[in-house]
């Protein structure tokens, strides 16, 4: 019973999802006195294995023991002890296990609250570094690159890619952040008529499972891709464009967090991009109202200056006509 109170106690200590999950292959290894243990997490909806924790030695084991971990109502995975050492498993070894098993449930749970909180904290500073940047002053190329390179780092993404309606009613890659070589994606158009488009340019998001496969997709690039997340950049009614996040292929799906999360972030980065547009157009104005007012200013000057200029010559020429009338005087008195 001390042992397995240290043990409960022990796969609860850790909050990061990845040490939780080997803690507890490990600790089911020593609780029970087995050879090899294994931990396989289930994909979300699907019954094929999406990781694996093992621990102890990799052998062929006849004898094994296996509890479901479920989180919630969700069955998370399968917690498996092989080759009891020295002789078979109880009947003991397997309420052990169970115990740990619902524990590890409860300690997975929380992990995943922790990590979602931090995954939310990201987002939200990522979001708020993009406005800062954006208010700050910059160019329009420079600002939809920053959009596309924060959403990629945050989303864990391939590329972060920003599309922009045509006129000839496509969309079009006008920016790409990615750590290759961004040739062959910047300039790439979906064509109207892409089944994807009219979802595009409603301001949907598309959320698509293998980008290479989809048939929605029809651009060239689409081969390089898996999971993909499209959202649009809007705000106040005004479409900026589509924010897209692909992963590589055979890359782990997008969860609904995470399109949560980035359709978020998309939102706040559109009434960015529309601040600091309109922040550059007040700029403009001033600049302009700045020129106004100076030409204002010379002219007043110039005018002051021209009515300056006349009073002179005007003296001038009255000294002038009062030198002439006094010399002829003086030649006539003579």
């Amino acid at each position: 019973m001390p042992m397995l109170l240290e043990a409960v106690l022990s796969v609860g200590s850790d909050l990061d999802l990845g040490s939780t999950l080997q803690q507890i292959v490990e600790t089911a290894t020593a609780l029970t006195e087995a050879r090899h243990g294994a931990l396989a997490v289930l994909e979300p909806d699907r019954d094929r294995i999406d990781a694996l924790y093992t621990a102890g030695t990799a052998e062929t084991e006849r004898s094994f023991l296996r509890a479901a971990i479920v989180v919630h109502t969700e069955v998370f995975g399968h917690l498996y002890v092989a080759g009891k050492r020295p002789g078979p498993f109880t009947d003991t070894d397997l309420g052990l296990l169970r115990v740990l098993a619902a524990q590890a449930g409860i300690a997975i749970g929380n992990a995943r609250l922790y990590g979602t909180a931090r995954q939310r904290e990201r987002w939200i500073a990522g979001a708020a570094a993009v406005t800062t940047a954006l208010l700050t002053g910059t160019d329009a190329a420079d600002a939809l690159m920053t959009v596309a390179e924060q959403a990629r780092v945050l989303a864990d993404a391939s590329a972060g890619v920003i599309l922009q309606p045509t006129e000839e009613g496509g969309m079009e890659i006008v920016t790409a952040s990615t750590p290759d070589d961004p040739a062959g994606i910047v300039g790439t158009v979906i064509e109207p008529g892409s089944p994807v488009l009219v979802q595009l340019l409603g301001g949907e998001p598309v959320f698509i499972d293998d980008s290479a496969t989809d048939p929605r997709m029809t651009t060239g690039v689409r081969s390089r891709f898996g999971p993909s997340m499209m959202l649009p950049l809007q705000s106040g009614g005004r479409l900026i464009g589509t924010l897209a996040l692909p992963r590589r292929r055979g890359e782990r799906p997008y969860t609904d967090l995470d399109r949560l999360l980035a359709t978020q972030f998309a939102s706040q980065a559109a009434l960015a991009l529309v601040l600091a547009d309109a922040q550059a157009d007040r700029e403009q104005l001033a600049v302009y109202e700045d020129r106004d007012r100076i030409a204002r200013d010379l002219h007043d000057l110039v005018v002051q200056r021209l009515f300056a200029t006349e009073m002179m010559l005007e003296s001038t020429r009255r000294r002038a006509a009062a030198e002439e009338e006094e010399e002829e005087e003086s030649r006539g008195g003579a």
